[in-house]
C-alpha cells in the first residue's frame, strides 16, 4: 500500500496510491476515521493490504502535485550519519569530518543527529541554495523508515514490527556550515533541506528492507550506487538505539544514512549549484526529484 498527501479543494490530505502509481483515492473515502492527516492514518492503519482492498475506483494522479508524505512531521527527523562503509571512508578522507576520532573509518556506536520539520518539501519542489549562508551544497540519497507502532527500550528482534512502511529522503548538507561549527545541526536543517517521498510505502509491501537498491543522479549522472545489505547499522540496531531511552511515536522519521558517492567524495568536490537536477530512486519506493534553485 502506498500512502500519499495531496491537496484536495484547498486541503491537505492523505490518499491512497493506486499499485501502479497512476491514481489515487482519497483515504477519508475508505476508512472515515483516519482521513484527517498523515499521523492520523499511519496510527490507524495496521493492515494496509486490508484498506487497499476497499478502494472501489482510482482518480488519474496526473496533474496533481503531491506534497511530502508527511508535511509537517510531529517531531524532528532521526538521522544517521556515516552509516555505509564506503561513505564513511570518503566522508574521513574528505576532510569535512570533524566528529571523527582520528583514524576512524567507520563509528563504533550508530552516530544520531536531526531535522527539523521546516526541512521538508515534497517531491518535485525546489530546494533552496540560502547563497548567503553556504557555497557547499551536497546531497545524500537515504532509506526513511516511518515507525507505526509507538515504543520504548524496542529490541533488535522487535524492532521490525514498529515499522510501518519506508519513503525516500535526500538529508541536503551544507558542508561548509558542518564543517564550520563542528556539529551536524546547521549543516543539515537550513529550510528545504529535506526532501521527501513521493510516498511512503507499507512494510508488507517493500518486504525485505535489507536488500534494496539506492541510487541518485545529478544531472542525470549516476552518483550513488549501493544497497542497503551494505549499511554499517542494520535497521534494527538503529530503531533500538534510538528508542532505548526516547520512545518512538507514530509517524516518527528514521533516515537510515547514505551511500558514498556524495559531492565530498570526489577530487575536487562536486557542490550543488541553482539549476542542479537531484534525482533518487529507491527499489519498490519510486523516485525522488528536486532540484536546486538560487
Amino acid at each position: 500500500m502506498k500512502l500519499a498527501t495531496l491537496p484536495i479543494d484547498g486541503v491537505s490530505q492523505p490518499v491512497v496510491i493506486a499499485p501502479d502509481g497512476q491514481g489515487f483515492c482519497p483515504l477519508r473515502q475508505v476508512l472515515p476515521g483516519a482521513g484527517a492527516d498523515m499521523l492520523s492514518a499511519i496510527a490507524a492503519i495496521d493492515d494496509p493490504a486490508g484498506v487497499l482492498g476497499l478502494v472501489g475506483a482510482w482518480t488519474p494522479l496526473s496533474g496533481h502535485h503531491l506534497l511530502a508524505p508527511i508535511p509537517r512531521p510531529a517531531r524532528n527527523i532521526f538521522c544517521v550519519g556515516k552509516n555505509y562503509h564506503e561513505h564513511a571512508k570518503e566522508f574521513a578522507q574528505s576532510g569535512f569530518d570533524t566528529s571523527a576520532v582520528r583514524g576512524e573509518m567507520a563509528p563504533e556506536f550508530p552516530v544520531i543527529f536531526t531535522k527539523p520539520f521546516s526541512t521538508v518539501i515534497g517531491d518535485g519542489d525546489p530546494v533552496p541554495a540560502h547563497a548567503g549562508l553556504t557555497t557547499q551544497l551536497d546531497y545524500e540519497a537515504e532509506l526513511a523508515v516511518i515507525i507505526g507502532k509507538p515504543g520504548i527500550g524496542i529490541s533488535r528482534a522487535a524492532a521490525l514490527d514498529h515499522v510501518w512502511g519506508y519513503c525516500i529522503v535526500n538529508d541536503v548538507t551544507a558542508r561548509d556550515l558542518q564543517q564550520r561549527h563542528r556539529q551536524w545541526f546547521l549543516g543539515k536543517s537550513l529550510d528545504g533541506f529535506c526532501p521527501m517521498g513521493p510516498w511512503i510505502v507499507s512494510a508488507d509491501e517493500v518486504g525485505d528492507s535489507a536488500d534494496l537498491n539506492v541510487r541518485c543522479w545529478i544531472n542525470g549522472e549516476l552518483r550513488q550506487d549501493a544497497n542497503t545489505r551494505d549499511l554499517i547499522f542494520d535497521i534494527p540496531t538503529i530503531i533500538e538505539t534510538i528508542s532505548a531511552g526516547i520512545t518512538l511515536l507514530p509517524g516518527d522519521i528514521i533516515a537510515t544514512g547514505t551511500p558514498a558517492g556524495v559531492g565530498i567524495g570526489f577530487k575536487p568536490p562536486k557542490f550543488l549549484h541553482p539549476g542542479d537536477v537531484m534525482k533518487i530512486s529507491i527499489d519498490k519506493l519510486g523516485t525522488l526529484t528536486n532540484w536546486i534553485v538560487g
